[in-house]
């Protein structure tokens, strides 16, 4: 039986999530996440995407990507094959890198948008042991970004987005989508 087909939607948001297979780290070190940020350029070069949220744990990561010009298949499967042959290159591993193809959500409305970019930024703080004390201290997250209002040297990241999503009860503003992803939400209190 074939694998279900992706359909494109190239205005469109999508939660992308790619995992170790058997939930295994992925990224070992610094230069491992150096590697994929070189291969993000590599796809970036080929097929112009846009990233408004990313974190990129030990043994998976996430994105909010949008590729206008292609089809997001196209990208992933530049990433993930690339990444794949530089970890078992480097690794001298065989077999399957990842645990199946990728996850990807379409994300249909600002505020789906919004909520996800919400939880990719939490990541690092909801693990059941929490690895930083707060979101912008993990370095391997595009928050930092919005938290600090630093400028990237990442074509592909897109700032400027998700600001503007915000309701009307918020200024559109780096610092606050900061709020909106810093603050508890009355679902999470009974948690």
């Amino acid at each position: 039986m074939g694998r279900k087909r992706r359909h494109w939607h190239p205005n469109m948001y999508y939660h992308v999530v790619m995992r170790g297979n058997n939930r295994q780290n992925i990224f070992r070190n610094s230069d491992d996440l150096r590697e994929l940020f070189r291969i993000f350029h590599y796809a970036y070069d080929k097929y112009p995407f846009s990233i408004v949220a990313y974190c990129i744990m030990t043994n998976h990561y996430h994105l909010l990507i949008q590729s206008p010009e292609v089809p997001l298949g196209k990208i992933m499967s530049i990433i993930n094959r690339r990444y794949s042959e530089y970890y078992k290159k480097k690794y001298n591993t065989s077999g399957f890198l990842y645990d199946s193809r990728y996850f990807a959500e379409l994300l249909i409305s600002p505020r789906s948008i919004l909520a996800v970019s919400r939880y990719i930024h939490r990541n690092p703080i909801e693990t059941k042991v929490p690895i930083v004390s707060h979101m912008e201290l993990y370095e391997n997250s595009s928050y930092a970004f919005y938290k600090y209002t630093k400028s990237t040297t990442h074509p592909f990241l897109h700032l400027h987005i998700l600001p503007t999503l915000l309701p009307t009860s918020f200024n559109q503003t780096n610092e606050d989508y900061c709020k909106f992803c810093e603050a508890e939400l009355p679902d999470e209190q009974n948690s």
